[in-house]
This record gives C-alpha cells, sequence and structure tokens, in this order.
C-alpha cells in the first residue's frame, strides 16, 4: 500500500526515530507506548519506504525500503538491523519527484506455512522470498500482468492462495496466486468501481473470505468501505459502506472484531478523525473512535490487546494511536515523524 489514498498521496521525509516508534511499538504495555531505541538503516537515507510485516516467531521486521531498492530486516529481539532483501525497482522520478505508482517494494505479506515472504513491487510484480535461506532470497517475480505496481496483499494460509492488488491500476484488479511451488496465478478480479484503488486486506480464517480496505467507491469517498473477497469463486461479494471514514487500513482483532483504519481527518477528506471498530461476523460498526484518525497501516497486538494506527495524516501531526482492543476505547496518541505510517504485522507474541 500504500502509503495512503493514491489522489491525496505525500512523501514525508522519515527518521530513523520515527521508524524505530513503530517497530517497538508492540513491546509496549498499558503504562504507555514511548520510544525504547532508533536503529541505524545502512545505505541511503531511508526517506522513502512503505509496508512493514513482523515474524514473531523468527523474531524479525521486515520493512520495504524503496530509497534502497529493497527490503530491510531487522532483529525485534534486539531491535538491530541485520540485513537487507535487494533486487526491487526502488524509487522510480519523474521531473524530480517519486513516482508511487511505479516505485517499489510496496506491500509485505507472510506466508508462516511455507516460510515466505510475498512482496509487491512497482513493476507489477509480485517477488517471493524464501525465508528459510540464509540470507533470504528471492526465488520467483511473478508479472501481475498491469502497468503499475503491485502494491498491498493478504495471505489465505487456510487455501494456499494470495490475494495482491495493482491499486493504481485503471480499473484497479486483484489477483489471486497459489502458495504451492510454482505459485501459479489462479485468477483476477477487477474493481472498477473502486477509484481510489484497494488499500490493506485482510484473511479472516473462520468465514475463508478476505476483507480489504477501499478509500472511494464510484469516486465519491463518502461511500467507501470494506470489500469481500471469496479466494474460492475469485469473486468480489459486496462492498459494506462505512460512513465517515475513507478507509486506508485493516486488521483483524480479538473475537469478531476488526480495526479499520480511517483517512478522515487527514488534510481533503472533509471528514473528522475516525478510526472504525468493526465486526466480521454481522458486518456492522461497533465503535467510532474520533480521537485518532487520518491514518494508513493498523495493526493489532494480541500481547497487549491493543491496537495501533500509523497516523501520519492526523490533526496537529503525526501519531502513533493506541486503542484498547477489549473496550475499544481510545488509550493514547504519541507523536511519531512527518510520513511515518508502516507498522501492519502478524499477531505479536510479546
Amino acid at each position: 500500500m500504500t502509503c495512503r489514498s493514491m489522489k491525496k498521496r505525500t512523501y514525508g521525509l522519515t527518521m530513523a526515530a520515527a521508524f524505530a516508534t513503530v517497530v517497538v511499538a508492540g513491546n509496549a504495555f498499558a503504562a504507555g507506548v514511548k520510544l525504547l531505541t532508533t536503529i541505524d538503516i545502512p545505505g541511503e537515507e531511508l526517506k522513502l519506504f512503505d509496508i512493514g510485516v513482523v515474524d514473531a516467531a523468527a523474531g524479525r521486521y521486515y520493512i520495504a525500503d524503496r530509497s534502497n531498492k529493497g527490503v530491510d530486516i531487522i532483529d525485534t529481539k534486539t531491535n538491530k538491523y541485520v540485513g537487507r532483501i535487494e533486487g526491487f525497482v526502488g524509487v522510480v522520478m519523474k521531473d524530480g519527484k517519486p513516482v508511487g505508482s511505479a516505485s517499489g517494494p510496496n506491500g509485505l505479506a507472510l506466508d508462516e506455512k511455507n516460510k515466505e515472504l510475498w512482496i509487491g513491487d512497482g513493476d507489477s510484480t509480485l517477488k517471493v522470498v524464501d525465508l528459510k535461506s540464509n540470507p533470504p532470497k528471492i526465488t520467483q517475480t511473478i508479472p501481475t500482468g498491469g502497468t503499475k505496481r503491485a502494491d498491498e496483499l493478504a495471505v489465505d494460509s487456510k487455501d494456499g492462495i494470495v490475494l495482491a492488488f495493482n491499486n493504481a491500476d485503471k480499473p484497479a484488479f486483484g489477483v489471486f496466486v497459489s502458495t504451492a511451488p510454482g505459485h501459479k496465478i489462479l485468477g483476477k478480479v477487477e474493481v472498477p468501481e473502486a477509484t481510489d484503488g484497494v488499500e490493506q486486506s485482510a484473511f479472516v480464517e473462520q468465514t475463508g473470505l478476505f476483507y480489504s480496505s477501499v478509500p472511494e467507491w464510484k469516486d465519491d469517498n463518502k461511500q467507501g468501505g470494506v470489500a469481500v473477497f471469496d479466494p474460492k469463486s475469485m469473486k468480489m461479494l459486496r462492498l459494506i459502506n462505512i460512513p465517515g471514514c475513507q478507509p486506508t487500513g485493516l486488521m483483524q482483532g480479538p473475537g469478531t472484531n476488526m480495526l479499520v483504519g480511517c483517512a478522515a481527518g487527514q488534510d481533503g477528506t472533509k471528514m473528522d478523525p475516525a478510526t472504525v471498530v468493526w465486526d466480521w461476523k454481522t458486518e456492522k460498526v461497533v465503535n467510532v473512535v474520533k480521537e485518532v484518525g487520518g491514518m494508513d497501516e493498523v495493526w493489532y497486538d494480541s500481547g497487549t490487546n491493543h491496537y495501533y494506527t500509523a497516523s501520519r495524516g492526523q490533526p496537529g501531526g503525526p501519531v502513533l494511536g493506541v486503542i484498547d482492543a477489549k473496550t475499544n476505547k481510545w488509550i493514547e496518541n504519541v507523536p511519531t515523524a512527518p510520513g511515518a505510517h508502516s507498522e501492519r504485522s502478524g499477531r505479536s507474541r510479546s
């Protein structure tokens, strides 16, 4: 993903301190979130990056580092940089400005069963990384058939299927890819009504369905919502509108709840800040948290039973929002830095 919704996307400079704030957030307890350390990233200054994902079992955090054309590897136990997976497009420039729709790496998703990392790249390809290799390396490149970047993706470990979206193509589309050796493309779904692309996605094992945040529907950001996709029929089943949100992030939480991250509150949305707790079983809103919005990625940490939001568009300045997943109420906003928008992960085991 997205760095945020495509029409309103900005590229802020990001310092290592802001990056570290997101990385160590999963270690925070009820006493409050605080910066524990900063992490030095070698190579070019980390100005442009995208999604992150945690392999909790291995104690590794992976972050899409466009500035260095790779995926940086962080040891979550020592909070130290340990390496980089290379072979990505990097930052594509036009008229002196970065072109997000052509740059990469972008979205990341972890296939825990097969120990593989799936990554969307700027040349409309998916890269598959073997995490069993030392060091991890790209073992397959899969063209998605688009003209712009492959972006957000999620893994259906139950059926062995990855759903990856080309959110900048017109129309936006997703491809269903097998996680079995060879990684065959199984099908394609176009979403022409998703006029600002498709953002963070999640697979819910209990329903056997993919859920994806859709910022706007038919050019109307008030009609955005959560789209539901069936990996078996490889079709979109429905869109559930979530008013006052303009969805960007999505993460499964405890029970039947999901956190829907909203762009609401960010400049240009013409909405008040909001973050939505949504029930995937009833497909209804459980609670609207009004203290934080303007976010991109969101995350659930089962260790603390907290949700976290990477709210780079929060009025007053970028923050890491913290929400109690038991009460679905806001706890605090912790200042970060311009451009900080990434914190996606699997379930934390902290």
